[in-house]
């Protein structure tokens, strides 16, 4: 079975509760407002089940795994704000085809582990979380009731990007935020999991988007700098989303063949399709993404 581990897809709840809003983060039609970043036009071909079923088709997986957009800040946002907003993408998910499945999410101002077990009880696959909140060992350590829970429900941590503000004078430079806060955000996230994470969390799988933003290539410097050297940790995943060949290369270098999954973070990128070998791409696309969802695959 050939998996995309990293999609995003709003359903029809989920944006009318966005449009319900009047403050960020706010949709007026399909105009996406967000704190600190230039109005953005959504596409509403983007977010049409239909199409994006037949795109599915079309790039030859058979489930995609999609999650609400971290970088809304949703998950950031006092409970009674937050709650509606995860209520209506948790309902929208639900109603998806099969070939889809989802990542759960929660807010993180107030855990509320109860409501995270009863995504998961109706058939989450895992949780994203925002790698902001992840960005120390201590804030990875707040986090422990959302993530003990993982581990005793033998589920998968998905980090993504979080919310950014896009830094003064940076506004009207499109690229900025996935360059720059997304790049230190996963940085930042897959050394605090390294530092304390697996310590506290021993059978947690986890997946990180955008290939950590290549942490993972610094392992010489770590080492060099006075990280302790560790073995590779067959319990973490990254994903491939925007990146191609040579950043690929250089992460199974770094940590091996079984770390790297396929995902493509559509509608924002198109899935990775470079030439790696039969061998590599049977890997990410299908066995490595099975091993990740599946503790009995690992």
């Amino acid at each position: 079975m050939n998996v995309d581990v990293h999609q995003h897809l709003w359903t029809g709840p989920f944006l009318e509760a966005l449009r319900r809003r009047g403050t960020a983060p706010h949709l007026d039609g399909w105009t996406l407002h967000l704190d600190g970043e230039p109005p953005y036009d959504v596409s509403p071909a983007d977010h049409d089940v239909a199409l994006r079923e037949a795109l599915l088709a079309d790039d030859g997986f058979d489930l995609a795994l999609v999650s609400m957009s971290s970088p809304l800040g949703i998950e950031m946002l006092p409970p009674e704000q937050a709650n509606p907003l995860l209520e209506a993408y948790h309902e929208g998910a639900g109603e998806l085809p099969d070939r889809f499945a989802s990542w759960a999410a929660a807010g993180l101002t107030d855990l509320e582990p109860d409501r995270l077990a009863k995504e998961l009880d109706a058939g989450c696959i895992g949780l994203q979380l925002p790698a902001t909140a992840m960005a120390t060992p201590a804030a990875l350590e707040r986090c422990g009731p959302l993530l003990e829970l993982l581990q005793q429900h033998d589920k998968p941590l998905f980090v993504h990007p979080g919310a950014t503000g896009t830094a003064e004078g940076a506004q009207n430079v499109a690229w900025w935020p996935a360059l720059v806060p997304y790049v230190s955000q996963m940085h930042a996230a897959w050394y605090a999991f390294a530092v304390a994470g697996r310590s506290l969390f021993p059978d947690l799988r986890v997946c990180f988007a955008m290939l950590a933003a290549l942490a993972p290539a610094h392992l010489e410097r770590y080492a060099a700098r006075g990280g302790e050297r560790r073995p590779v940790d067959r319990r973490v995943y990254l994903d491939t989303s925007s990146y191609g060949v040579t950043a690929i290369d250089s992460i199974v270098r770094a940590v091996g063949v079984d770390a790297v999954v396929l995902g493509s973070d559509r509608p924002y990128a198109a899935p990775f399709n470079g030439d790696v070998g039969s061998a590599l791409t049977h890997a990410i696309r299908s066995v490595n993404p099975q091993r990740l969802l599946s503790s009995k695959g690992a």
